[in-house]
């Protein structure tokens, strides 16, 4: 009888000359995050920040994708307060890249969608391949993004496009509003990244650090974490509104992919209807 196929790990570490990439491994779902995956990035950012080696860290995507937000298929809580227990871990793993004081680029291919758009941003640079594709569509199935670091990157006015209509942009359009530093072809992009890991591993620890504090700082001091609070408590009533409820339903009954097609043929119907 053969041996069962061991599991793989839903986080690869690779040790580099700069420090760590951590590539998301799930890619036959697009590198959907799920609790499992969460926790492991959030440990693996703690075990960087803690290792004098690192001088820099890559998150990255296995596949043909970066991430495709967090994986809608796992069960959704039934009340507004679990719901908010649920996101609020899903905000501090957020919140953990973003805190780290070692330098974070992503290095983003494919899709860079919702939870792992959320992501994306909360890395200190971004560097995406010139076939990605950047958005927040959580819009058209009754939930909204909670870490909310989208006005603070890119303005309020170009953040309310995107939110209110979950549409993508392309990698060009994402450079043009600020909300990734460097567009290459695919297959230059692990290699602008090192280059860049490369450069960034230059700047003594004791010089970045502080460097990257008052970067965030900053940001605290617009108002960003009371921001993301204020998001997340309202955002846990988006998520038992009757759209979101509806889609859940469908996931349980018939699957994730009737559920986005219910989405989708809403989204289309509605666009039709406007046309006439």
């Amino acid at each position: 009888m053969p041996e069962p196929s061991p599991v793989e790990p839903v986080l690869l570490r690779e040790t580099t000359p700069w420090g760590v990439r951590l590539v998301l491994n799930r890619p036959a779902k697009l590198n959907a995050i799920t609790a499992e995956m969460r926790d492991a990035l959030t440990a693996a950012i703690a075990d960087a920040e803690a290792d004098p080696d690192v001088r820099v860290v890559v998150i990255a995507g296995a596949g043909r994708a970066f991430c495709a937000g967090y994986d809608l298929a796992e069960a959704a809580p039934g009340t507004a307060w679990e719901w908010r227990e649920v996101l609020a871990r899903d905000v501090e793993a957020t919140l953990a890249v973003w805190r780290c004081t070692k330098p974070v680029i992503a290095q983003v291919h494919g899709f860079a969608l919702a939870g792992g758009l959320e992501l994306a941003m909360a890395c200190d640079l971004v560097v995406a391949s010139d076939e990605a594709r950047l958005g927040e569509p959580e819009i058209r199935f009754g939930s909204a993004p909670v870490t909310l670091l989208m006005p603070f990157l890119i303005g309020q006015k170009a953040t309310r496009e995107l939110l209110f209509t979950g549409d993508l942009i392309d990698a060009a359009e994402a450079k043009r509003i600020g909300l990734v530093n460097r567009v290459v072809p695919l297959e230059q992009l692990a290699a602008e990244v090192d280059a860049l890991a490369g450069t960034l591993a230059r700047v003594e620890p004791d010089v970045m650090a502080p460097t990257k504090l008052m970067l965030n700082r900053a940001m605290e001091a617009a108002g960003f974490l009371a921001a993301v609070e204020a998001g997340l408590d309202l955002q846990s009533f988006v998520n038992t509104s009757e759209t979101a409820r509806a889609f859940d339903e469908i996931v349980r009954r018939d699957g994730l992919k009737a559920a986005l097609a219910w989405r989708d043929a809403r989204y289309e119907e509605r666009l039709a209807d406007r046309g006439r």
